[in-house]
């Protein structure tokens, strides 16, 4: 089974960095586009940031310019640097991929991005 585990948020100040890790499982993760989604409290999932096997890249408008996308595939693993955070950035973070219009696996935990003050 594939599987996709979400680390490295927690409470930061408005203005600061966060680094996000997504390590993934059970799958040919070199063939994927792998995408960071966020849900905030109250509202519906939705698409932050992607990059495809060719390390092509795309952003969502309220994040371009701050945040920035990244893969290892040697490790697996695709990161979301996150720098001047904002109190709208609060939200569950999560990370899944998409191939042959299907999803690299089912949604895991995510992991919690907290920015107040």
């Amino acid at each position: 089974q594939a599987q996709l585990v979400e680390s490295g948020g927690g409470l930061v100040q408005p203005g600061g960095s966060l680094r996000l890790s997504c390590a993934a499982s059970g799958s040919i993760f070199t063939l994927y586009t792998m995408g960071w989604y966020r849900q905030p409290p109250g509202k519906q999932r939705e698409l932050v940031a992607t990059i495809t096997s060719g390390n092509s890249t795309n952003y969502a408008d309220s994040v371009k310019g701050r945040f920035t996308i990244s893969r290892d595939n040697a490790k697996n693993t695709v990161y979301l640097q996150m720098n001047s955070l904002k109190p709208e950035d609060t939200a569950v973070y999560y990370c899944n991929g998409v191939r042959n219009l299907r999803y690299f696996a089912s949604w895991g935990q995510g992991t919690q991005v907290t920015v107040s003050s």
